[in-house]
């Protein structure tokens, strides 16, 4: 039979809406959705006839409403999805950053489900300003006058540097012209503020009389940049923060510290290395800081800004202010979280408060037991078709935080002889929940510090459909 008439055999589209199955879609579903995805499915059955020149039959007409069922629930379904993250990379910001606390998780339910009282005042029964929700935590946490927070750290240092100093000068070490993930550039961002960059010292030494030499009439900014990915070791010097407080007060020009990542603990108590204080920044006598709300902090994604009243009033009257500002869910989340670092009583405690902090100080011994329990489960899953094997190997924080310092960590190792590693990997993250590893050696690696039960019943669950593929 020719092509042309298996196509005249075709049903037409409202023959085909009209057939029980696709009445039943239409219960289901919204009729112009229906149509819609009807239509692609009758084009691509006229394609393929054509393709194979009428060597292909129409199908039946519960084909159809199979094939267009299918087709709507791919449109319809959740393109955020969760994944395992098994990269060794423990605050990825490809794979969503930080997790949140149960806590923060459950301030966010209550903001989404209820009116709030984000902007009212409710002793007054005036209007009030969304900062009071974090302020009054970020002051005792921090020690400064006044905060604001906006959708992430880049954020916090366009409306902190257009603030503060468009039009004139910005002094910055050349050191600290960071660039970070996603192109964020500290000389990109000053010139999209307005500000204008003067950089000092050089590369890997910067001293104060740098910044000195430099001031004029112009200078509106003295800069302190945190480097976030990267760190220059050796012959180095880069003047404190107290220094140039000092030297900003001489002058009478404000300064501001960057600190990137931003703790506000002593990571040295659990066994990490040692990241600024932003208290400590604070104590130092610098009018702004910012910092993010998450990597380090463990809350959700933000861009904090704390230090002196007169400016944080001035960047809350700032017209950028509006497109930058956060919603009541992040508000939710980030209060929930500076609350369980005022009110736990012990960093152990904190540490099994918050996720992240979990997964930066889980010891070896808990990877140890998750990993010879996991490696049993895989090797009988597979049996000789993917060789087992349990691997020391490093773990690293990311998303700029402590950027050169590893963490000790445990991986499954996974090889084939069928395929090789980059098809294995392809074949976990072809799962209804993905497993991303990472491929070291020409092999599949597991790294286990951000695996727990959860995760391993989903890696066991995806190694079963992996191995029929194998």
């Amino acid at each position: 039979m020719t092509s042309q008439n298996l196509l005249q055999q075709l049903p037409s589209i409202e023959k085909l809406l009209n057939t029980s199955e696709l009445r039943e879609l239409q219960a289901t579903y919204a009729r112009p959705l229906v149509i819609e995805a009807l239509r692609a499915v009758v084009a691509d059955i006229r394609k393929d006839i054509l393709r194979n020149n009428g060597n292909v039959q129409p199908p039946a007409t519960a084909v159809y409403a199979r094939l267009t069922r299918q087709r709507i629930e791919t449109q319809v379904s959740s393109r955020l999805h969760p994944v395992v993250n098994a990269t060794g990379t423990i605050t990825h910001t490809n794979l969503g950053r930080a997790l949140l606390s149960p806590t923060a998780c459950e301030a966010i339910q209550q903001a989404a489900q209820n009116y709030v009282n984000l902007e009212y005042d409710v002793a007054t029964g005036k209007r009030g300003h969304r900062d009071r929700i974090t302020e009054p935590l970020l002051q005792e946490l921090t020690g400064s006058e006044a905060s604001t927070v906006v959708n992430n750290n880049a954020a916090a240092v366009l409306l902190a540097l257009q603030t503060m100093a468009h039009g004139k000068e910005v002094i910055v070490s050349r050191g600290e012209l960071i660039e970070i993930g996603g192109a964020f550039r500290i000389p990109d961002v000053m010139e999209a503020s307005g500000a204008i960059l003067r950089e000092v010292g050089t590369t890997n030494r910067t001293h104060l009389r740098d910044y000195a030499e430099a001031i004029t009439e112009n200078t509106g900014l003295l800069l302190k940049v945190h480097p976030s990915n990267y760190k220059i070791l050796g012959f180095t010097a880069t003047p404190a923060m107290e220094a140039l407080t000092e030297l900003g007060a001489q002058h009478r020009i404000p300064t501001m510290e960057d600190l990137g990542s931003g703790a506000l603990v002593d990571m040295a108590q659990y066994g990490l290395p040692c990241e600024p204080l932003v208290a400590e920044s604070i104590a130092s006598g610098v009018d702004i800081v910012t910092f993010s709300g998450d990597k380090l902090l463990g809350g959700p994604q933000a861009g904090l800004i704390v230090g002196k009243a007169t400016w944080i009033e001035k960047m809350r009257k700032n017209p950028m202010m509006r497109a930058l500002r956060v919603d009541k869910l992040t508000l939710a989340a980030l209060s929930a979280t500076l609350q369980l670092y005022l009110t736990t009583p012990s960093a152990d405690k904190l540490a099994a408060q918050l996720p992240m902090l979990n997964r930066y100080t889980r010891p070896m011994e808990a990877l140890h037991t998750i990993a010879t329990k996991l490696a049993q489960q895989l090797a009988s899953i597979f049996g000789e078709k993917v060789q087992i094997q349990i691997a020391e190997t490093y773990a690293q924080i990311g998303s700029g935080a402590l950027p050169v310092e590893t963490l000790p960590s445990v991986a499954i190792v996974l090889e084939s002889t069928a395929v090789s590693a980059e098809v294995l990997a392809a074949h976990f993250r072809d799962a209804k929940v993905p497993v991303i590893g990472r491929i070291k050696d020409a092999q599949l690696r597991l790294d286990l510090r951000t695996i727990y039960e959860r995760e391993q019943a989903w890696i066991t669950e995806t190694a079963k459909q992996v191995s029929l593929k194998l």
